[in-house]
């Protein structure tokens, strides 16, 4: 009996560990990524974003901008996708998975990918995500006839409010 009493206490405990419960970032929210590693022109790509996350951790995508345009990647086209998938625990904290995908109108696509997104949500304000930090990897696959070459590196994506 006092193993299922211990049993029983340990699954209550490890149900309040986390949520699944979605969160959503500010629609004034900007993400601004930095992103190193690469070779030549295929490196040192910057941008920002700004977007919220539906249900099941979909981004929905509201501006884009690379920066740094006169690299080999181009202009961006389509839209870039995601999904920003995270839990938290009772302090509010979270943490979870990002994955982001850029393509180019020339056939180039860098994807980012991550499993360490720390920050917070405000449980009480509509789940609302502030002072996100992702870090991850990314991964640069060239379009026939655009000038990049195969790359990859680490980058690093943070969310700004803005007022």
């Amino acid at each position: 009996m006092k193993e299922v009493a211990i049993l029983l206490l340990l699954a209550v405990m490890l149900n309040g560990c986390g949520s699944s419960t979605a969160v959503e970032s500010p629609s004034a929210s900007v993400w601004q990524s930095v992103m190193s590693g690469g070779v030549g022109t295929s490196s040192g790509f910057l941008f920002n974003t700004q977007f919220t996350v539906s249900s099941g951790g979909a981004l929905s995508i509201s501006s884009f901008q690379l920066l740094n345009q006169g690299t080999c990647f181009g202009s961006v086209g389509p839209t870039p996708t995601g999904t920003l998938n995270v839990t938290y625990n009772s302090a509010d904290q979270i943490s979870g998975t990002f994955s982001f995908t850029i393509p180019s109108s020339a056939g180039d696509v860098i994807t980012l990918t991550s499993s360490s997104v720390t920050g917070t949500v405000n449980v009480n304000n509509s789940n609302l995500l502030s002072g996100v930090s992702i870090i991850g990897t990314w991964a640069l696959v060239p379009g026939s006839g655009s000038g990049c070459v195969a790359a990859s590196g680490s980058f690093t994506m943070t969310q700004t409010n803005a007022t």
